[in-house]
């Protein structure tokens, strides 16, 4: 049975519906005098009316034989209504922000519904993570999608996570009322391997009937390409040049052109479309990780769709990337996506096109969002202990920890080098001297000290590298929020500040931090899971933007550092990263030493 993210499933109010539309029965709600951006077909109708019934469309057109005596009538004054805005691949956590938070805070940027993969908190704390997510987003009436995790461990054999996905969790997923596909395959590996477990959860995923969402980085030869898609995969968001977009669209594979806060593949994948004559219908804008602060000051789809304009892509296009495009993806297009009859009557006032400027947000024909502030329903929720008490480090981290023996005066070491706002890193060798028979951070070379401390289960493991790029001067950075594993991550040019930064983070419970000479400079506690805050979106964006000041202040000078450090230890990303087991060469998966021969 096809599952509904709507007030009431169209097949029990096709009745009423059609009697509404000829004006047999008075409509709930009517918009007079919008401009409606039709998705369908490409175009603006002008002026037009929308009358709403049991949450859904019942008419477009000339709507006033469809006015009764208590018919609520709202005049659109001309502004452009558009179908809610839809993000086709979100990771929640990395908003920092609680899942019913993270839904007020979009809302008022005429985001009506989201595609999430929750494998950030599945990692730590497994299905029961999934279903604390899904309890906590059903607080406001945002449209919450559920893609299963399809990677925990995102490499197996190469981290330790809090827990473990198989295709038998898939399956049993595949029942829940939200989950409408797999979380993105990033085991391409498995895939064009034919590994049994990566193929056996895709094939959960389509018995089902659910969308598949994928997980693609490499420039890839036709082969590789054609093998991933041929195995179902439906989408994929890592592109970051225009002609691997191009070449996944043409396979029908839907290209999701990512604009995140951290990760800035716009510019340069929007070229896709801008620079050959192609049909866009399989291109989407998505956001997969968004900041708090960028929220708080730019937007959400609103502001990628901006972007997309301001990069010469038409308004109604970059509105379909974001609506009709999204649902068809999902095969959920009988409700959402377009302002049409009988679709869920989700819709976007905006009162000038090109800048996406959102005035009003209906959901289900309720207003929940007026001049960007939220005016929805707001309930409670309550993570259960298990969630807020997730840091599990079996020894006492010291200056001792840190200390990392050297084979002579120098060595050459495996060093990881990033790329700021990209996802990849590069992988350097550099010579570090080693005067006390100890290797250290060297700031002249720009290469830190790197720790990954094991935190679901005591084990005790900790992998060792170094890490450049950062540009820190002095002091120490640290987070649980280190993808996928979520262990506890701590960089920094001296071990005492490590100390510091790591135990800092153990006694709030996770989160980010950054230390200098012995002094906490920012912290931003997210005792849920290490990975969220269980505050409001500006008190969590206004400690977000004081850690960015003392990111600033140890010298720091590139954009979202802190979500370019927590993919090192990302071990499905080429080319070198750092887990709680050790370096890993992810071009070809294998373990390295930290000193190279």
């Amino acid at each position: 049975m096809q599952k509904t993210f709507a007030k009431k499933p169209l097949w029990e109010v096709t009745q009423k519906l059609t009697a509404v539309a000829m004006g047999q029965a008075p409509a709930e709600l009517v918009l007079r005098n919008i401009r409606l951006i039709n998705v369908c077909t490409a175009e603006i109708t002008e002026p037009t009316d929308i009358a709403v019934a049991e949450g859904r469309i019942a008419f477009i057109g000339r709507a006033e034989h469809c006015i009764g005596p208590d018919t609520r009538v709202i005049d659109g004054e001309g502004q452009y209504a558009a179908p809610g805005f839809l993000d086709g691949h979100i990771h929640i956590e990395s908003s920092m922000l609680s899942a019913g938070e993270y839904g007020r805070a979009v809302i008022p940027h005429g985001t009506t519904g989201v595609y999430i993969d929750p494998h950030e908190i599945c990692n730590v704390l497994g299905m029961d993570g999934i279903r604390a997510m899904i309890d906590d987003a059903a607080r406001v009436p945002l449209k919450t999608m559920v893609t299963m995790p399809s990677c925990v461990p995102a490499v197996p054999g190469f981290e330790d996570t809090g827990a473990e996905i198989t295709a038998r969790e898939v399956a049993e997923a595949m029942n829940w009322p939200t989950v409408v596909g797999l979380g993105e395959m990033m085991n391409y590996p498995g895939i064009l391997s034919g590994a049994d477990n990566p193929h056996q959860e895709v094939a959960e995923t389509l018995k089902a009937g659910a969308t598949v969402t994928g997980h693609f980085p490499i420039p890839a030869t036709e082969p590789e390409l054609n093998g991933y898609v041929a195995a179902g995969i439906r989408c994929c968001h890592e592109s970051t040049r225009a002609e691997d977009a191009l070449a996944k669209a043409r396979l029908g594979m839907y290209a999701q052109l990512r604009e995140g806060s951290a990760w800035h593949d716009l510019h340069e994948v929007i070229h896709a479309v801008l620079d050959h004559t192609v049909d866009s219908r399989f291109f989407q804008l998505i956001s997969d990780d968004t900041h708090p602060h960028t929220l708080m000051t730019q937007g959400h789809l609103d502001h990628i769709a901006r972007r997309a304009v301001e990069e010469g892509l038409d308004p109604v296009t970059a509105i379909q990337m974001i609506t009709i495009n999204v649902a068809q993806c999902y095969h959920m297009d009988q409700d959402l996506g377009s302002l049409t009859p009988g679709k869920a009557a989700d819709i976007v006032l905006m009162d000038d096109l090109p800048t996406l400027h959102v005035t009003r947000v209906f959901i289900d024909g309720d207003s929940v969002a007026e001049n960007g502030a939220y005016t929805g329903p707001m309930g409670e929720y309550r993570y259960p202990a298990q969630a807020t008490h997730s840091m599990h480090i079996k020894d006492a981290i010291t200056p001792a920890s840190f200390r990392l023996p050297s084979p002579g005066p120098t060595a050459k070491v495996h060093v990881m080098e990033i790329i700021p706002e990209r996802v990849g890193t590069y992988h350097r060798i550099v010579e570090l001297a080693a005067p006390q028979g100890l290797l250290e951070s060297d700031v002249s070379q720009d290469v830190l000290k790197t720790a990954v401390f094991e935190r679901h289960h005591e084990t005790g493991k900790v992998g060792f590298g170094f890490t450049r790029g950062f540009h820190i001067q002095r002091g120490a950075m640290a987070s649980t929020v280190a993808h996928d594993a979520h262990n506890l991550l701590v960089i920094g040019t001296n071990d005492e500040d490590m100390a510091l930064a790591a135990n800092t983070l153990i006694a709030s419970g996770g989160g980010l931090c950054t230390v200098q000479d012995g002094k906490v400079l920012g912290h931003v506690p997210l005792p849920i899971a290490g990975l969220m805050s269980d505050r409001p979106l500006a008190e969590v964006a206004g400690l977000v933007d004081e850690l960015t000041r003392s990111w600033e202040k140890i010298g720091c000078d590139i954009a979202s550092p802190f979500m370019t450090m927590a993919l090192i230890p990302l071990a499905c990303l080429p080319e070198l990263r750092l887990t709680d087991r050790g370096l890993v060469d992810c071009t070809c998966f294998r373990f390295l030493p930290l000193i190279a021969d």
